[in-house]
């Protein structure tokens, strides 16, 4: 092809060579030998040009009803073809005549049929009442008349490539009630007929209506490429690359729903690598310690929390900049749903009691931050005893040090791995909770590009509080900067429930992987899926997912370099 180019380069600087030196400037052969093919071979139903094998395919039959995109299925054929629309529009006087005598005809068999006590099927009142109603339409001005051609030209190396290439787009064509002919002993006049030359060698129509017509238009396929985003991987309509912004969509939250096994925490590490590169910080909560490798491997910092471990995360932990007074109360909200959760439940005097305890607490500490005991002494003062035995345990009991400690880590790290997994399992919803409060309250004070990943994020719903506090987060996290993504595999506990639904709302990402026969039917009406959408969720293959931005749904394939794959797999036969 850059022969090609250069030859036409130099043809148009020898422009005013005589015929002869053009001839010698290209070692005696004429131009138009090299840009010809060396040869055409026609058979009934092929040509080969040049060892390329072609063949040249017309719709002869067409669904009934024409919907929205009702071709979509031939312009994101997966394969070498090219399709060609002729379209010639027919005169309405010309047209009006041709469609009474069809009806008289087809109104004359069905009343034959009637005298005969013949059963009448579809294939009378069919294109009865479609004629009738067209005729109707035209005589009133609302519909015009096509006449449409549709070719579709497949190329491949060889003859055992072209049939099966040809199989296939016939067998997905009937499927959605298409049917396709090959133009056997016309070849040569159906390539005619796809080259962009306007000639219908061919002559193969159909009569359209205007509104049949319309909806074959834009011929485009589903794309979704942003300049500034990343790479989410390949599209599986057109082998195209998916490239997105999260950042650019209405706000940076993304869902992910996926049953176990179908690489949602893959995907999830293929994006945090390819964000860090873009100079997004990321923090992940990491429950089944999936991070570790990639946070050693890109030199993030990996923090391992537990009842016994060295680094601590002081709830009441507020910057002094962010103690302005609307801060401060939005922090103390947070709080009690949070101390909720610890005390198994508050009564509406007991929310109060702490709402006035922490305010006291806040003012007696200063510029220091007050810690839970400070705030359990606080109660007691108060008289809220009963309250202050279900804290007890975090105080002086089994759990003391767990939450009673000063925060001894930051997040100044491009990558920072929270890792619950040695937690109890009655704390990890309330240390994932005080992680999300520490990463809001850090992102208030220096907002910027980031990301946070709650893995296994179904845990949050468990209780009413929690549900209600991550709801409340990710409301909030565009006025900071912040992308917040729930990874989860329990797309039910999301769409039965209000909270879960809330959050789903307001994600402008959602990444659907493959789902099963028990949450596929809440997970398509939660998201207004197609069926082929459906379909494809239901059997698509590990590493596949719909992905949908806003409004653009993208079939992908996620794919990672050579690079990247060993970082990110969890596979035990890759990484043992």
């Amino acid at each position: 092809m850059n022969h090609f180019f250069e030859m036409l380069t130099q043809i148009k600087n020898k422009k005013d060579a005589k015929p002869k030196e053009l001839a010698l400037s290209f070692g005696e052969q004429d131009p138009m030998d090299i840009i010809s093919y060396a040869g055409l071979e026609e058979q009934i139903d092929y040509v080969c040009i040049d060892g390329q094998f072609l063949r040249t395919l017309y719709i002869s039959g067409y669904p009934f009803v024409a919907t929205s995109g009702w071709l979509n299925s031939l312009v994101n054929f997966n394969h070498n073809a090219d399709i060609s629309y002729h379209m010639t529009a027919v005169n309405a006087t010309q047209a009006l005549p041709k469609l009474h005598r069809k009806i008289t005809e087809l109104e004359s068999t069905r009343r034959s049929m009637v005298r005969a006590g013949k059963i009448i099927g579809p294939e009378i009142t069919d294109p009865l009442d479609s004629a009738t109603v067209l005729r109707d339409k035209i005589l009133r001005g609302q519909e015009k008349l096509f006449q449409v051609s549709i070719y579709i030209a497949l190329t491949a190396t060889d003859l055992t490539e072209l049939n099966k290439v040809t199989k296939l787009l016939e067998t997905d064509l009937s499927s959605r009630l298409f049917f396709t002919k090959v133009a056997r002993y016309q070849q040569i006049e159906g390539l005619q007929s796809i080259l962009p030359r306007a000639e219908n060698a061919l002559d193969q129509k159909r009569n359209l209506d205007s509104s049949s017509a319309a909806l074959t238009f834009p011929l485009i396929s589903s794309e979704l490429v942003q300049e500034s985003g990343i790479l989410y991987g390949v599209n599986k309509s057109n082998n195209s690359l998916v490239i997105l912004d999260r950042f650019g969509l209405n706000n940076a939250n993304s869902i992910t729903f996926a049953q176990s096994g179908s690489g949602k925490s893959y995907a999830a590490k293929v994006e945090i690598l390819r964000q860090l590169m873009q100079g997004t910080k990321v923090i992940v909560i990491d429950p089944e310690r999936e991070y570790k490798l990639l946070s050693e491997s890109v030199k993030g910092s990996y923090i391992k929390l537990s009842a016994k471990s060295k680094e601590k995360i002081n709830p009441f932990d507020i910057a002094t900049t962010a103690r302005a007074r609307e801060d401060l109360a939005e922090h103390i909200q947070d709080l009690i749903e949070i101390l909720s959760l610890m005390a198994e439940g508050l009564a509406p005097a007991e929310k109060a009691a702490l709402d006035k305890a922490i305010l006291t607490i806040y003012d007696e500490a200063g510029e220091s931050t007050p810690l839970l005991q400070d705030l359990y002494a606080q109660l007691r003062k108060q008289g809220f005893i009963v309250l202050c035995e279900r804290l007890e345990k975090y105080i002086s009991g089994s759990l003391a040090g767990v939450f009673n400690e000063q925060t001894n880590i930051d997040l100044n790290n491009r990558l920072v791995v929270f890792d619950i997994k040695d937690m109890p399992e009655a704390l990890r919803q309330i240390m994932m909770m005080i992680i999300s409060n520490f990463v809001q309250n850090e992102v208030k004070v220096r907002p910027q590009k980031r990301m946070l990943v709650i893995d296994e994020g179904w845990l949050l719903l468990e209780h009413e509080e929690s549900a209600r506090f991550v709801t409340g987060l990710v409301r909030r996290a565009r006025k900071y900067y912040l992308g917040v993504s729930i990874i989860s595999q329990q797309a039910n506990d999301f769409l039965n429930n209000d909270y879960g639904r809330a959050i789903a709302s307001q994600s402008s990402l959602r990444i659907l992987m493959r789902q099963d026969t028990t949450t596929i039917k809440n997970v398509a009406m939660e998201f207004n899926l197609s069926e082929w959408e459906e379909s494809f969720l239901l059997t698509c293959e590990r590493g596949d997912a719909l992905l949908i931005a806003d409004q653009n749904h993208v079939a992908v394939k996620v794919v990672a370099s050579g690079k990247e794959h060993p970082l990110i797999t969890t596979n035990p036969g890759e990484v043992y």
